[in-house]
């Protein structure tokens, strides 16, 4: 599985789990993945918007809750 961030082609190791609160639910949960470069740039770019970010190792099956 390719990294979410745009244009780049490395293969994705971690999960960047996040919702927009004024939209989702509680539980509802989006779901980017992210190679080892691009991991804290797609979490910054969500972390400044706001929105409830949480990054896993992609093998893990992610959190019970966001932070």
């Amino acid at each position: 599985m390719d990294c979410s961030r745009a244009g780049c082609r490395e293969a994705a190791r971690w999960r960047v789990e996040w919702r927009n609160p004024r939209i989702h639910a509680a539980d509802r949960r989006k779901v980017w993945v992210a190679c080892d470069d691009h991991r804290e740039f797609l979490r910054d770019y969500l972390a400044a918007r706001d929105f409830p970010v949480a990054v896993f190792p992609l093998e893990t099956g992610g959190a019970e809750a966001l932070s």
